[in-house]
This record gives C-alpha cells, sequence and structure tokens, in this order.
C-alpha cells in the first residue's frame, strides 16, 4: 500500500512539474502539488511538506494569500504531530498569520498567532510569547464579543512574565494590583500605581487603562452600597 501511495504522489509531481514547464494554468501546477502532498502524507510526511511549499510559493506568486496561508496551516499541523517539530510549527503558524493578516482575515491569523505563543512558551521563549499574546488580547479588547478572550491571553502573557523572573518588576506589579482588586482597596491600588511610576514611568495609554480600572472598585463599592 505504501509503494501505491508513492507512486500516486510522484505521478501528481510530475503532473504538476508538466503544467510548470509548459507555462500552463499556476492554479492546476499547485492543485498537482497539493494532491501529491495528500499522496505522500499517508508514508512520508517531509515530502508531503515539501510538496505544500511548492503550492504555497505558486499561491504567493498568484498573490491568492489565504490560500498560501492555508497551505503554511497544513504544514504546521504536520510539524506537530506526523513529524514532530515545534521550531518549525512556529515558523509555519506565523507565516500563515502573515498572510492573513495581509488579507485582514484577522479571526484566522489569530488562531495561527495563539498556536505561535503556546508553542514559544513551550520551547521557553517567554519574551516572544509575551509579544504575541499581547497583540492577540489588544485585538481582542478592541471587540465586545472577543473582550472576554483577551483576559486569558493577557493572563497567559503574565504567566510567561512570572516564568521569565517571579520578581520581574512588572510581574510584581500585576500581583499587587490583582491584591487590591480583589480587597476593593482603591487607595492601595492608587499607592501601587504611583510607587510603580515613579520607577518605570507610565505613559498615557497605560494610565488611561489604569484610571479605568480603577472606577470599576468604585463601581464594584457602589452597588455592594445598595
Amino acid at each position: 500500500m505504501a509503494k501505491l501511495w508513492k507512486e500516486a504522489g510522484d505521478a501528481f509531481v510530475r503532473a504538476a512539474e508538466l503544467h510548470g514547464s509548459k507555462g500552463d494554468s499556476k492554479h492546476d501546477c499547485a492543485s498537482q502539488y497539493a494532491e501529491a502532498a495528500n499522496c505522500y502524507r499517508k508514508i512520508n510526511p517531509q515530502l508531503a511538506v515539501d510538496c505544500l511549499l511548492k503550492t504555497s510559493e505558486i499561491y504567493t506568486d498568484m498573490g491568492r494569500f489565504n490560500m498560501a496561508a492555508k497551505n503554511h496551516v497544513t504544514i504546521a499541523e504536520l510539524f506537530e504531530s506526523e513529524c514532530p517539530d515545534t521550531e518549525q510549527c512556529i515558523q509555519h503558524y506565523q507565516k500563515a498569520a502573515d498572510y492573513y493578516k495581509g488579507e485582514e482575515a484577522k479571526s484566522s491569523a489569530t488562531k495561527c498567532l495563539i498556536k505561535v505563543a503556546q508553542y514559544a512558551a513551550q520551547l521557553e521563549q517567554y519574551q516572544k510569547a509575551i509579544s504575541v499574546f499581547e497583540e492577540i488580547a489588544m485585538w481582542e479588547a478592541d471587540h465586545p464579543t472577543l473582550k472576554y478572550a483577551a483576559k486569558n491571553h493577557f493572563f497567559q502573557s503574565l504567566l510567561c512574565y512570572l516564568c521569565i523572573d517571579p520578581q520581574d518588576l512588572i510581574a510584581c506589579l500585576f500581583q499587587d494590583l490583582i491584591a487590591c482588586l480583589e480587597d476593593g482597596n482603591e487607595e492601595m491600588f492608587t499607592d501601587t500605581v504611583k510607587s510603580f511610576d515613579k520607577i518605570s514611568r507610565l505613559d498615557q495609554w497605560h494610565t488611561g487603562l489604569l484610571v479605568k480600572i480603577k472606577r470599576a472598585i468604585n463601581k464594584e463599592d457602589e452597588e455592594d452600597l445598595k
């Protein structure tokens, strides 16, 4: 059976090369490589990856970046399960995300970026993971239906900060602010922010969000009095 899959894959590759040599439809050429990848995937994932890379390259030349992105996702999935390689997973999910972002397909890009961040954290590439988790969370925070998902990705970012250095200044700030929120202590919250600002100056964006959080403490206190 393995021999038959190999022969079928080889036949599709020859067909793709024939289309390419004659300058025929690029779409047909890409389709033949994709079929070859499906066959090779049964017996030799690396051969499948090689064909998918060629397919993606053709779609990129055609300006069909969504299709190119889908091929990179498939490659990443192969490196997830059939020929495990976490570094390659990161590389191809990132490539897919870049193509999706270029096409304004933010939701598809985010799914890929989540994978990038998770695998980066597994490899202890914490700064990369933090950057990607925060990119995802910031995008989600701007959308009413996704803002609750943003909390999870901000939390994942915080965990990465703690992995770098449990005594990290930013990590300590998070811990102190969370304690203030749990206690509903507005005064302590303000003092904590002021102390941090003396060490590491907060810009207008950070200050604006912290003010909103402080107002939320006030709101909870008012509701408790009702």
